[in-house]
């Protein structure tokens, strides 16, 4: 018994004696990540590769990130961060011990900023054959910004207006209107532009937090990316799992913002609050995963209240005409049936990414859904998109180098009364209720020739199923295209030639969509570009199959001298008269439908794009815009499709005679009043100039200028009607500054927009000017612990001026917001 006692223990001091030489040789690398200064740079993303190892870690608040257990043997690092030149030490060799290892990153210049947006595949921003302005997302932490509008207001050439707690609109390089239609915007590459309707719902978009860079390209994309990339695309990358692997983020806000104006004078101020949260793991080499959730919530603003300014019609030489004149509806002020009350907004929304590392690739698993509650702005006036109206998604994705294969599906349920407008059969609101599905499918690949040329293609597959209530003969539609690019680099020249072609369901020939640019650099980081694009936008549902019967106010006053006395009074307020709304593929009375085309839009540009000592970056873009076709919710002549003695107007109380008697004075009361037309040809010019410089790792600063011009109507072939017309802001000015250093961090702006007319709600009487305006913004926070949490106070309109984006948009006021994030 003691023998076998004795020969165990020294079987098992024999095999501690091997363990512990074992784990003795075992090494570990401390990488230490500091700036050309020497300052620490934290969130680093630092990759090891080794003997069947390959790991990701990020730097904390002392630039450090420490890989141990290594095997003995030869490893490589690299570094990247967002603003920074990428950094790398190969052949480190691993033994026994703890190595540590300085890196240092050189800030990088606007030449080294890697872009995806304007080719679908990677590009120096300098290289790119497209305009393009890049937000980091390192630079959206201390932003201001409570939402997208605000974070994109910073980019010249963008229009933004905010009409709701939850309505935003923009376009690049052109007037915006309440359901702008123009602008394709993308997450991941995966488009949320809502194909029934032809605008964008930005409350469907992730967690700021969650944002890696926004990539805007200026200028049409239909090249690349097809229909509705008509005037740009605004691309929202996030951040891949093992970019924050190991790491949760907590932000909640809450603050006021001031109503003590129009509707709401005297009523205090409004609430607003959010709460965000994502974490991200690695689960092992290969499997990793984010989880993001998020909800928002906003009081309603003020609506303006009082008469629209009666002015002389800008866009009438004669100055014979006016617009303007209607009492704002809101909050019971107005006329009898004019009075909607206006409301805040609601948004929940949940999400999930998990990447699986492949042998050869990388595959992507994400999905999620988003809700919304609040006013929406359009045409026909404010529809209130009911709670519990969701966007739900799935995409699945596959990269292996510069072969991509994406597939996603957009699932989009909800409802929408209108607030304004009765339905004439049921006595209640105009309801609007849709059910879209939209599936694509998307591959794209690039190969480099020899040295001194790169062959990209692609194409896609989209299905689209629509249920609306107020496009009830709407139908499904298919959608497929294909795309070619290819560049040339001849010495200091670089010239870019593709071209796409797409075949629509609802369009009768393909649409051939080209692009050429010709790019001269004469000296490392500087670029000089012209480029011709042409783009389109096609018709959507609404376009097509919009069939809506509405109750209009029509002043009959004129008729009373042909009228005896006791009939008078029948015409001394308003008759309202029901006209209707149609799509193109549906028949007015006996007039002959032309079928609706896509509008075109073809583009000119010179640009220039510098950078100097690698920290100032200077652009600067001319632009001339020629539209055609432009598809516009028009008013029909008054005698096409008039009430007659066989049909008169529900009702008319002055007999069918009287209605004959009319129509000999060329009088008529129009029964179809709207309908979708192509108008034009119009051109838009426009200027761009921008100044970016970085101080050194922490502080930056920016200033840029956009003039656009007044839109010019070419006469020949196709007027186009001036009443249909919106004049953009002439002026918009933007500066401002970020500061992220070790203990603090803040941002300062000033956006200056000049005045703008608008034209596209309801009928004259609500179009008008808005005035121009000057918003200041700031941030001012500070770290705690290291920087896992962070107190910030952002304000937004901090001169508390009244601003107005658009003649029928609410009133904005300050705001303040208090902000606490935890990083664990």
């Amino acid at each position: 018994m003691f023998r076998r006692r004795l020969n165990a223990v020294g079987l098992l001091m024999a095999s501690l004696a091997v363990a512990v030489p074992a784990r003795a040789q075992s090494g570990s690398i401390v990488g230490n990540v500091v700036d050309e200064t020497g300052a620490v740079v934290q969130n680093a993303r630092v990759t090891l590769v080794g003997p069947n190892t390959r790991d990701t870690k990020i730097t904390d608040a002392d630039g450090k990130c420490r890989f141990e257990n290594l095997v003995p043997g030869t490893y490589d690092i690299s570094v990247t961060h967002s603003g920074f030149s990428p950094a790398r030490r190969d052949n480190l060799i691993v033994d026994a011990t703890a190595i540590t290892i300085p890196i240092e990153l050189s800030l990088a210049g606007v030449a080294e900023t890697v872009v995806v947006s304007a080719t679908k595949g990677e590009s120096t921003l300098i290289n790119a054959p497209a305009t393009m302005t890049v937000l980091p997302g390192d630079a959206l932490v201390t932003s201001p910004a409570q939402n997208y509008g605000d974070l994109l207001r910073s980019v010249p050439g963008i229009n933004v207006i905010q009409t709701s707690a939850r309505d935003i609109n923009m376009t690049s390089r052109q007037a915006t209107n309440t359901t702008a239609n123009s602008q394709l915007v993308l997450v991941d590459g995966r488009s949320v532009y809502l194909d029934f309707f032809g605008l964008v719902v930005w409350d469907f978009l992730p967690n700021v937090n969650d944002v890696d860079q926004i990539e805007v390209v200026r200028g049409p994309a239909s090249a690349v990316w097809g229909a509705n990339a008509l005037t740009g695309v605004v691309n929202i990358i996030t951040k891949s799992p093992r970019q924050t692997a190991g790491r949760t983020s907590v932000i909640l806000s809450g603050g006021y913002f001031d109503r003590d104006v129009g509707s709401t004078q005297d009523r205090g101020p409004g609430a607003t609050y959010s709460a965000s949260a994502t974490t991200s793991q690695i689960v092992n080499d290969r499997w990793s995963y984010r989880l993001s959730a998020g909800y928002f919530n906003s009081d309603p603003y003020p609506r303006p209240t009082g008469r629209i300014p009666i002015i002389p019609d800008p866009r009438d030489p004669t100055g014979s005409t006016t617009v303007g004149g209607a009492l704002y509806p809101t909050d019971g002020f107005g006329p009898v049936g004019t009075a909607f009350q206006n409301r805040g907004t609601s948004q929940p929304k949940f999400d999930v990414r998990v990447d699986q590392e492949l042998t050869n690739g990388r595959a992507t698993y994400a999905g999620g859904v988003a809700g919304t509650e609040g006013i929406i702005h359009g045409s026909l006036g404010p529809f209130h998109i009911q709670p519990g109206s969701v966007m739900a998604y799935g995409k699945i994705g596959y990269s292996r180098g510069s072969l991509k294969l994406n597939m996603f599906a957009n699932i989009l349920n909800g409802e929408a009364p209108n607030l304004l407008v009765p339905n004439p059969e049921s006595g209640g609101p105009l309801e609007l209720s849709f059910k879209t599905q939209t599936y694509d499918v998307e591959v794209s690949n690039a190969n480099l020739i020899r040295t001194h040329q790169a062959l990209s293609y692609g194409g896609n597959f989209r299905r689209n199923n629509f249920d609306l209530t107020l496009a009830p003969a709407t139908k499904g539609r298919n959608e497929i295209g294909a795309y070619v690019q290819d560049e040339v680099f001849v010495g200091r020249f670089r010239f870019s030639l593709g071209a796409r072609l797409d075949k629509f369901g609802n369009l009768g020939t393909p649409v051939f969509s080209p692009r050429f640019t010709a790019m001269y650099q004469p000296v490392s980081g500087h670029s000089v570009r012209f480029a011709f694009n042409r783009a389109f936008r096609a018709p959507t549902a609404f376009n097509n199959y919009l069939d809506i019967a509405v109750v209009t106010p029509v002043d009959l006053r004129g008729l009373a001298p042909l009228l005896p006395p006791a009939l008078q009074p029948v015409v001394a307020d308003p008759f309202p008269l029901i006209v209707h709304a149609v799509g193109s593929e549906l028949p007015i009375a006996s007039m002959t439908r032309t079928t609706l085309k896509q509008e075109s839009l073809t583009a000119y540009e010179v640009a220039y794009t510098g950078t100097f000592m690698s920290r100032t970056a200077v652009g600067a873009a001319f632009y001339m815009n020629d539209l055609d076709d432009n598809i516009n919710f028009a008013q029909l002549a008054p005698n096409v499709d008039p009430y007659d003695r066989a049909n008169p107007p529900p009702g008319w109380q002055l007999g069918p005679g009287t209605l004959d008697a009319m129509a000999r004075l060329g009088i008529f009361l129009p029964r179809t009043a709207f309908t979708y037309l192509n108008l034009g040809p119009i051109r838009e010019k426009g200027i761009e100039l921008s100044l970016d410089h970085r101080f050194n790792n922490a502080l930056s600063a920016s200033a840029n200028y956009s003039w656009q011009g007044n839109t010019e109507i070419l006469a020949d072939p196709n007027p186009y009607p001036a009443i249909e017309l919106a004049l953009p802001p002439h002026h918009r000015f933007n500066i401002g500054g970020t500061y992220n250093g070790r203990r603090f961090l803040g941002a300062f702006s000033t956006n200056h927009t000049s005045r703008a007319f608008w034209s596209e709600v309801l009928t004259s009487p609500y179009h008008g000017f808005t005035n121009g305006f000057t918003q200041v913004n700031g941030s001012f926070g500070v770290k705690w612990k290291g920087g896992k949490i962070i107190t910030t106070v952002k304000s937004n309109n901090i001169l508390n001026r009244t601003i107005q984006q658009h003649v029928f948009g609410d009133l904005i006021r300050r705001s303040v917001l208090g902000e606490v994030r935890f990083d664990l």
